[in-house]
């Protein structure tokens, strides 16, 4: 896995908003209204998109050159650079919500002690697990 990446995106410019588009990355769309959105929307995408491909072991395409990159007179090719650590820990450190059951005499022991569920569970997997943090 690499720590960055630079792919060309075209942004598509019509009445209705931008499309986004990355020639090497079929399925790596978005869209925007303004074209500082369509950058950010761009290297939101493309993080997602690149993350996905690196957890299902996919190969990464070699970019294309900018200069290679064919555009109409409503296109505009821009070099979207991702920093993957930044990505990967954003996603990796994501909560989520889980729902669990316990016995309603233990659920009012534990609100008695101001008891953080959350914090408590996440401790007691590390400890189970035997990690200090996801990997």
């Amino acid at each position: 896995m690499k720590d960055s990446y630079e792919f060309v995106a075209v942004f598509n410019y019509a009445k209705d908003g931008i499309s986004i588009s990355f020639p090497d990355l079929p399925g790596c769309l978005s869209c925007a209204d303004t074209t500082d959105e369509a950058i950010k929307n761009a290297e939101e995408v493309l993080g997602l998109v690149l993350y996905d491909m690196e957890t299902e072991k996919e190969k990464i395409p070699e970019a294309t050159p900018l200069e290679k990159i064919k555009c109409t007179e409503n296109e505009r090719a821009v070099i979207i650079s991702i920093w993957m650590p930044l990505v990967r820990n954003e996603i990796e450190e994501q909560s989520i919500k889980k729902t669990l059951t316990i016995p309603q005499w233990l659920n009012k022991l534990a609100e008695n002690e101001n008891v953080n569920f959350s914090k408590l569970l996440q401790s007691a997997l590390k400890d189970y697990l035997k990690v200090k943090r996801v990997l």
